[in-house]
């Protein structure tokens, strides 16, 4: 994808595709002799649509790995891990694990296991042989080896967040999602995510999270967590004052700091508990139905049949079929439904290269996608495709609020801190 390739984050990378099979530039086209506007960019009808988006009774977010690329450590970071992981670096970091002359048995003991590149495939076969053969002979216990090396690489792999990682992209999605009217029901944000990116990028703001556990210790989950809100009390006043900047947050595949002991699942970090979270291979369609995760998608999907609902995709591909059909069935039932999705693989980034002024293409190789599209064209209005990075994305949208008082003596306090803390002093 040369054309993003060290492209920093702007709205003005994004493109509105058009039923005529263009993608529109975000920014008018100037005449650079004249200074006079050649052509209208897609910056208005944009900004128009998520405005009527955002000012929905029910608003959504679904996001998935896209959103984590443009997470980053510093090189002085404590963490690791410098960066969010793709599907290849699970592969190699599963490989380390294993070590590699172990690693190629494995491959051949698995059918066809020379031929496999992707970690979801090899995790999906080796645990059909396990299934098959049983573990009880020596392939069978390498095989097993394997996976439980594999998984724990996984879970180290993605754990690359922590109160010093540049979470500026969610932030500022989260800042613009979470400050609706409190009278209207709470933002819900949905992930495919396991890294801790929305939890960190909420504290950095003082926002409140509800994502199904306690406010015990350590936090316990119940699915009726997800029914609480946030209010402040008053002795003077008779009604309650709910909070502003609150968020739910919907993990669909679990967390890293997820574990599971023998009576409850609780968060926390370490060795407690075994780890909750869908590890990649073809039985995560399965357990999506699953305790917790099935609390989850059962939302997803009862928050897609409301009425005037608005949801945002940035960051997530619709490879997850188990997530794309029940969007899809929300197009075709509900006629107050309005989708908004950005991706950047909408368009072949070497058509871009070729001509950035103008881009001609309803070719994907997303099924999804081209579903979507084909809507576009047969003139649906609820659905709006742009080309864009989740971190592009963020800058796009719009703010419905100016900064609250409250968000301000945050940052002033941080601020504080931070400067307390380079002149080598304690924090406050």
């Amino acid at each position: 994808m040369a054309f993003w390739d060290g492209r920093g984050p702007a709205k003005e990378n994004i493109r509105l595709f058009e039923a005529a099979k263009r993608w529109r530039r975000y920014a008018d086209e100037i005449d650079t002799t004249t200074g006079e506007v050649k052509e209208r960019g897609a910056a208005r009808a944009i900004e128009g649509f998520l405005l009527n988006g955002l000012n929905a009774t029910n608003l959504l977010l679904l996001t998935g790995a896209g959103s984590s690329f443009c997470v980053a450590n510093a090189a002085g970071s404590k963490l690791k891990v410098r960066s969010a992981p793709g599907l290849t670096d699970l592969f190699d970091a599963a490989k380390a694990a294993m070590g590699a002359s172990a690693f190629d048995k494995v491959l051949g003991i698995i059918p066809n296991g020379k031929k496999i590149a992707d970690i979801e495939k090899l995790l999906t076969q080796c645990k059909l042989y396990v299934a098959l053969y049983g573990d009880a002979d020596a392939n069978g216990k390498l095989v097993a080896e394997f996976i439980t090396k594999a998984e724990a690489a996984i879970l180290a792999r993605v754990d690359f967040v922590d109160s010093e990682t540049d979470l500026v992209a969610h932030q500022g999605i989260l800042r613009k999602l979470a400050r609706r009217g409190v009278r209207k029901p709470r933002t819900k944000l949905f992930s495919t995510n396991y890294d801790l990116a929305f939890e960190y990028a909420a504290r950095l703001q003082r926002f409140v999270v509800i994502d199904g556990f306690s406010h015990a210790a350590p936090p316990v989950y119940d699915r009726s967590h997800f029914g609480l809100d946030i209010v402040r009390r008053d002795n003077a006043k008779e009604a309650p004052d709910y909070l502003d900047s609150v968020v739910q947050l919907y993990k669909l595949h679990g967390s890293i700091d997820w574990r599971r002991t023998a009576t409850e699942i609780i968060r926390a970090r370490g060795d407690e508990g075994k780890p909750v979270l869908i590890y990649p291979r073809d039985s995560k369609y399965q357990e999506a139905f699953e305790p917790p995760y099935l609390d989850m998608m059962s939302a997803f999907q009862t928050a897609l049949r409301e009425p005037d609902t608005t949801l945002l995709v940035a960051g997530f591909s619709f490879n997850d079929n188990h997530l794309a059909q029940p969007v899809l069935a929300a197009l075709e039932s509900n006629m107050s439904f309005r989708l908004v999705v950005c991706d950047p693989a909408f368009v072949d980034s070497a058509l871009i290269d070729a001509d950035p002024l103008k881009v001609d293409s309803d070719a994907t190789k997303n099924e999804f996608h081209r579903k979507l599209i084909r809507l576009v064209q047969t003139g649906d209005e609820r659905v709006m495709l742009l080309n864009g990075r989740f971190e592009d994305f963020a800058l796009a949208l719009p703010d419905l609020v100016a900064e609250t008082e409250r968000e301000r003596h945050a940052m002033r306090i941080k601020a504080l801190r931070d400067a307390t803390a380079s002149l080598g002093g304690a924090k406050p």
